[in-house]
């Protein structure tokens, strides 16, 4: 039984010791180093905002994290001292919110804002 487990663990050890030489005999000898990344985009001209900016309020035990975009509220989360946050979310931008217990809960279709008369 040993000389069986001798065996396997030499041809393991030697099918995966032969890709490593072989790559290393087959490198090319003209490599060169990978250029450094780009820096990360300005913001878009006009005062668009590339992120949504959050403001986290701390009242009475319970935290509030206000979600805008433009400055424009879309998105509360409350989280309560006791219990499970739940959302308050403008879906239509209207401003009126409607409340979720779970973001994942259920179909939720896109719905984008195609023009504003804002």
């Amino acid at each position: 039984m040993r000389p069986l487990l001798s065996a396997a663990l030499i041809a393991v050890s030697l099918a995966a010791a032969v890709p490593v030489a072989f790559a290393q005999a087959n490198r090319p000898s003209n490599l060169q180093p990978i250029p450094e990344p780009p820096p990360p985009p300005e913001p878009l001209e006009g005062g668009v905002a590339v992120e949504p900016q959050v403001t986290i309020l701390q009242r009475n035990g319970e935290t509030v994290e206000e979600h805008r975009v433009n400055g424009k509220l879309y998105m509360i989360k409350v989280t309560p001292s006791h219990g499970v946050p739940y959302y308050l979310m403008d879906e239509t931008g209207s401003g009126a919110m409607t409340r979720y217990d779970d973001l994942d809960s259920g179909l939720r279709v896109p719905k984008w804002v195609i023009f504003s008369f804002d």
